[in-house]
């Protein structure tokens, strides 16, 4: 502990090497530690309810799409054998946010890069070009915590069409009114 009282040294965080994921460690032959649960007891498990902010309307009366995301991303997941170890709440803030920010690029293409400052009347950037950038970085990072997931626990390969490579069809959708 240094004198102003603020610990240093040591490893940094995330230093070394990182961890390989399953599916690498098999394909190189190499053994790779699973964890399997007993057989007797296993059941399918059921989608958890989407929540009812999930479902609730947006105000300029288009789709919310948040319902569509989180089923499609945990089905995706169930499909690899790793939907029970995503939290539910984590694939919520997820389909929420790639929901919001489909809404925000809506917006920018209904009402331009261009808004009107509220004092002086100069053109000015738009807010929504902001805000969707705020959102997708937010659905990156909170698709990264999920892919992470699949990354290090899926024993087959986790390569291929995902949720996340249909959100820029899906935003393309909403602009031909589809």
């Amino acid at each position: 502990m240094a004198k102003d009282g603020t610990n240093r040294g040591g490893a940094r965080a995330g230093a070394g090497r990182k961890k390989k994921a399953l599916a690498d460690k098999i394909s190189e032959g190499k053994t790779a530690k699973v964890t399997v649960l007993p057989t007797a007891n296993l059941q399918g498990m059921e989608m958890p309810a989407p929540k009812e902010y999930l479902k609730a309307p947006q105000k300029n009366g288009q789709e919310n799409y948040a319902v569509e995301i989180y089923e499609k991303t945990w089905n995706w997941l169930n499909q690899k054998g790793c939907a029970e170890l995503v939290s539910p709440e984590l694939i919520e803030h997820y389909a929420m946010t790639v929901s919001r920010w489909i809404q925000c690029q809506d917006a920018i293409s209904n009402y331009g890069f261009l808004a009107k400052h509220p004092t002086t009347g100069a053109a000015i950037v738009s807010p929504y070009v902001n805000i969707s950038l705020q959102y997708m970085k937010q659905a990156n990072q909170l698709w990264y915590q999920i892919y992470q997931v699949v990354k290090e626990n899926c024993s087959e390969g986790y390569s291929g069409a995902n949720p996340q490579d249909d959100v820029m069809e899906r935003l393309l959708r909403t602009r031909m009114g589809k």
